[in-house]
């Protein structure tokens, strides 16, 4: 892109790629009518280096950065069907349903582990939240179990000592045993 200084009246290139619209097409059209990179650039209003690297990305085709995709659209609308369905689903799960369908996957896709399948800006929906206890409370429990039934269970509030054990013996493991064998 060529910008005038109006002070001074020279010129100073920028990057090839800051060609506006109109550039490109100035471009084109003169390089169809077989006109010298020379004079493209100079009714461009732009260098030479960044008509030739306009025409030969045109011929070749840019180049794209990143990964190809290895699904097609058809592919992609299979899984996100199949996805909907249930959001916390394995990857060896969707594997097989994938070669029940018929679609191929590779062996790295396969062996990772669980995942949440959802869309973008979906990470607070609680469709996609997973419950989890981080720190849960602990639970005491006596019971009694014998070849004939099994007993009441008994929750205990604090920690077992003896006095607890005691009263537990006297209150719940006696009226089990009672119950139990009759005797």
């Amino acid at each position: 892109m060529v910008s005038q200084s109006s002070s001074v009246g020279n010129t100073i290139m920028g990057k090839t790629a800051d060609l506006t619209a109109v550039q490109k097409m100035t471009i084109d059209t003169l390089h169809k009518e077989g006109k010298t990179k020379k004079v493209i650039a100079k009714e461009a209003g732009c260098s030479q280096s960044s008509v030739s690297k306009h025409i030969n990305r045109e011929a070749k085709g840019r180049k794209r950065c990143g990964r190809k995709k290895c699904t097609s659209n058809r592919y992609n609308r299979t899984l996100e069907r199949i996805v909907g369905k249930k959001t916390f689903k394995n990857v060896g799960e969707i594997h097989k349903e994938w070669t029940a369908a018929g679609v191929s996957a590779s062996r790295t896709t396969t062996h990772r582990g669980p995942r949440v399948w959802r869309k973008r800006r979906g990470a607070q929906n609680p469709r996609c939240l997973k419950s989890s206890v981080k720190f849960p409370q602990s639970v005491m429990v006596w019971g009694a179990m014998s070849s004939a039934d099994v007993g009441p269970l008994c929750f205990l509030r604090s920690k077992v000592n003896a006095a607890v054990y005691q009263e537990v013996l006297e209150h719940f493991m006696l009226p089990a045993a009672d119950q139990l064998y009759g005797d």
